[in-house]
C-alpha cells in the first residue's frame, strides 16, 4: 500500500558474531597470560628464596605451603600465625612483612604481559581498557584464592629441644607440646590482593610510553608518564645495585645461601630502606632473640644495638662507615632520574614544571614503597614449669617515619627536577621544532 513503510528486522551478520566471540576469547586469553606470568614469577622467586633460606628441609612436607604463604604475603595478603602448647603453656605469634623481591617479580611480569596487547593501537576506548582491567582482576583473584587455600600448615615443636630432656618429657606427658602453624586469611588476602593488582595495572599504564589510553586522557600523559617512568627507573636502579652488591658479598664473604635468601626474598626491603636513609629518612626498630628475618648484618647489628634503635644513615655508619655513601648515591641516581624525565617530557615543559612533576612523583613513590618496608614479627613461648623460654622467643620490628620521609622526598625531588631540567635544556626533546637560518619561518598559507 502506498504511504505505508514496512520495517524489516535487522538480523545480526554471522561473521560479526564470530568476530565478537574471537575478540572476547582473545581478551580473556590476554588476561589469563598476564595472571599466569605474574603467579609463575612470584612462585619461582619465592621457592628459590626459601630454598636458599633452608625452608626446603622443614618437616612434614611444608615447603609448598610455605611457598604459597610467601606468595600470599607478596601480593599484600595476610598470613596468621597460631600456636598451641596445652594448658600449662602459652604461645604468641605475629608476622607482618612483605617479601618485596617476590612482589616486584610478580608486578613486573603481570604489568609487562598486560601492556603487550595495548601497544597495538594508538588510542583505546575507556570501555575496552576497563574491560581488560576487569578480566585481569577477576582471574587474578581466582588464582589468589586457590593459592590462599594452599597456604596453611602446622609444625610440632620438640619440647626437649627447648626445655631439656626431663622437662620435655614432663611437658609431653602433660600434653603441653608446643605447636606453631600458619594459615592465610581469605578475606583480608582477597581484599588486599584486589588493591595489589589494581595498583600494579595502574602503575603499568602510568609508566608505559606506548600503551593506548582513552582519548580524553592523552592530554595528561605528557606530565604524568615521564615522571612515573623516571621513578620506576629509580627504584629498579636500586634493586640492580643491590643485586650486584649481593653477588659480590656472596663471592667474597662466604655464606652465599644467606645472601641469596636476602636477594630473592627481601632485596627491595633493604635497598629501598637505603634510598630512604640516603635522603635523610629514619626507622624505629628492634631485634631480639634468635628469631630473625633475612637481612644484612649491618642492619641486624643496628637493630640489636638497643631496645629501641633508630635506623638512619648515621646509625648505619656507626657499624660501617661506608653507609655515608648512601647520601651521594641517592643524589646521583635521583638526578639521573630527573634527566630521564626531562628528556621524555614535551619540549614545551617549563623548568618549574620539571621541578614540581619530579617532586610530587618522588613524594608519591616514597608514600607507596616505604610502608612496604615495615616489619613486625614476634614469637613467644612461655611455660609454667620454666617460665619464658628465651631460646624460642624473639622479635623483629621496623617502623618507618613515613611522613617525614615523604616531605624529604618532595624537597629532594623539586631540587633534582630543577637541576635535571637545566642540564637537559640544550638537548632537543620530543616535540621540539628545529629551525635553520637558511629556512626562515613562513607565514601560514604561504606557498
Amino acid at each position: 500500500m502506498a504511504g505505508v513503510s514496512r520495517q524489516v528486522p535487522q538480523v545480526p551478520h554471522p561473521g560479526a558474531a564470530r568476530s565478537g566471540a574471537r575478540h572476547a576469547a582473545r581478551a580473556w586469553g590476554d588476561a589469563l597470560l598476564a595472571v599466569v606470568a605474574g603467579v609463575a614469577a612470584m612462585a619461582v622467586v619465592a621457592a628459590l628464596g626459601l630454598w636458599a633460606a633452608g625452608a626446603a628441609d622443614l618437616p612434614g612436607g611444608a615447603f609448598p605451603s610455605i611457598v604459597a604463604a610467601v606468595v600470599v604475603m607478596a601480593a599484600g595478603g595476610s598470613v596468621e600465625l597460631a600456636g598451641d602448647a596445652g594448658v600449662l603453656a602459652g604461645t604468641e605469634a605475629e608476622l607482618t612483612a612483605m617479601p618485596l623481591s617476590v612482589t616486584l617479580a610478580g608486578a613486573l611480569a603481570t604489568g609487562a604481559v598486560f601492556l603487550r596487547p595495548l601497544r597495538r593501537h594508538a588510542v583505546s576506548s575507556a570501555g575496552d581498557l576497563l574491560g581488560r582491567v576487569a578480566r585481569t582482576t577477576v582471574l587474578w583473584l581466582g588464582a589468589l584464592a586457590a593459592i590462599t587455600a594452599l597456604a596453611r600448615h602446622t609444625f610440632t615443636i620438640d619440647a626437649s629441644d627447648i626445655a631439656g630432656d626431663i622437662a620435655g618429657d614432663i611437658l609431653d606427658f602433660l600434653g603441653a607440646t608446643p605447636t606453631l602453624g600458619f594459615r592465610a586469611d581469605p578475606g583480608r588476602t582477597l581484599l588486599f590482593g584486589l588493591l595489589w593488582v589494581l595498583g600494579v595495572l595502574l602503575v603499568a599504564l602510568l609508566v608505559s610510553r606506548t600503551a593506548a589510553l582513552p582519548a580524553r586522557l592523552l592530554r595528561y600523559q605528557g606530565a604524568v608518564r615521564p615522571a612515573a617512568f623516571a621513578m620506576l627507573l629509580l627504584v629498579l636502579a636500586y634493586v640492580v645495585i643491590g643485586v650486584l652488591t649481593g653477588l659480590v658479598v656472596a663471592a667474597t664473604r662466604g655464606h652465599p645461601a644467606d645472601t641469596f635468601a636476602v636477594i630473592l626474598l627481601g632485596l627491595p626491603n633493604v635497598v629501598w630502606l637505603a634510598l630512604g636513609a640516603g635522603i635523610g629518612g629514619a626507622w624505629d626498630g628492634t631485634a631480639e632473640g634468635p628469631f630473625a628475618l633475612p637481612m644484612p648484618r649491618i642492619l641486624d647489628a643496628v637493630l640489636r644495638g638497643s631496645p629501641e634503635a633508630t635506623v638512619d644513615v648515621s646509625s648505619l655508619a656507626e657499624q660501617d662507615s661506608r653507609a655515608w655513601w648512601l647520601i651521594p648515591v641517592a643524589g646521583v641516581l635521583l638526578l639521573g632520574a630527573a634527566c630521564v624525565m626531562a628528556l621524555r617530557s614535551p619540549a614545551r615543559t617549563r623548568l618549574w614544571q620539571h621541578a614540581v612533576h619530579l617532586g610530587v612523583a618522588f613524594a608519591l613513590t616514597m608514600l607507596v614503597i616505604i610502608p612496604l618496608t615495615r616489619v613486625s614479627a614476634r614469637y613467644g613461648l612461655s611455660m609454667i614449669i620454666i617460665g619464658d623460654v628465651d631460646a624460642f622467643s624473639g622479635a623483629v620490628v621496623l617502623r618507618p617515619h613515613l611522613w617525614a620521609m615523604v616531605g624529604l622526598a618532595l624537597a629532594w625531588g623539586i631540587v633534582a627536577g630543577l637541576l635535571g631540567g637545566l642540564l637537559t635544556s640544550r638537548v632537543r626533546r620530543r616535540g621540539a621544532v628545529q629551525v635553520t637560518p637558511d629556512a626562515p619561518l613562513q607565514p601560514p598559507g604561504h606557498r
